[in-house]
């Protein structure tokens, strides 16, 4: 293996994204749409994920095994993800209706996920910087619905808009992957080869053995960008 930052897949981390991802959809972006309207989309930060900066500063945000709620004078309420109930009550968030049984969780995942999460970030901001008008990408957001964090990228007249993210995994994937998806499925599949989706999928395993994940993964992106219409 590489010394490339990145660890391998504890067997804990499919139960530890379950949870995680609880706590994104069900108490994380819900604290961003209470303070901003209808904007519920979450970021990647370090230790895990978080809202964007809220109205007045501050965030909400997951750190390894903590929520935290961030108030705009920098001070911080911290509790222990324990249960959904609990742990929203800890830091004084609305806790109506969620779940008390025991979150199962892992430490060690908890590190994968997040370094999953930040080389994802990582990549996106490059290749995004890369992108000229005619593209209209968007920037990265984390989607709590999914748990994955993407931008959308090229000319949908011309069929060359996709969606390109990072998976902390899903129902087809125990492991974190980046993906490219088509919006139009390509005339020629030879190459889009991805499980359970239309698309291209990079595995863990091909980052973790690379000397430099973030340079296999932008140009895994670039390649399939290029793949879809002229670079832009």
């Amino acid at each position: 293996m590489a010394d490339s930052g990145l660890a391998e897949i504890p067997a804990t981390f499919v139960a530890t994204r379950g949870a995680l991802h609880a706590v994104a959809e069900q108490i994380v972006a819900p604290a961003r749409a209470a303070a901003t309207g209808d904007q519920f989309s979450l970021v990647a930060a370090v230790g895990g994920f978080a809202t964007p900066r809220l109205p007045g500063g501050g965030c909400v945000r997951v750190d390894g095994l903590e929520l935290v709620v961030e108030g705009g004078d920098g001070e911080e309420k911290r509790a222990p993800l324990t249960s959904l109930k609990e742990s929203a009550a800890g830091v004084g968030l609305p806790d109506a209706g969620l779940a008390e049984a025991s979150l199962e969780l892992d430490s060690a995942s908890a590190v994968v996920l997040a370094a999953a999460y930040q080389l994802g970030d990582s990549v996106l901001r490059a290749f995004f910087a890369e992108a000229l008008p005619p593209a209209e990408a968007t920037e990265n957001q984390l989607w709590p619905e999914h748990f994955d964090i993407a931008i959308e990228h090229g000319n949908e007249q011309n069929g060359e808009r996709a969606t390109y993210g990072l998976s902390p995994g899903d129902a087809d994937h125990a492991e974190p992957y980046f993906y490219v998806a088509p919006w139009v499925p390509p005339s020629d599949p030879t190459n889009w080869t991805a499980v359970g989706f239309t698309g291209a999928e990079l595995g863990w395993a091909e980052l973790l053995s690379a000397e430099d994940p973030h340079s296999i993964a932008l140009n895994f992106f670039r390649t399939y960008r290029d793949a879809l219409g002229p670079p832009a």
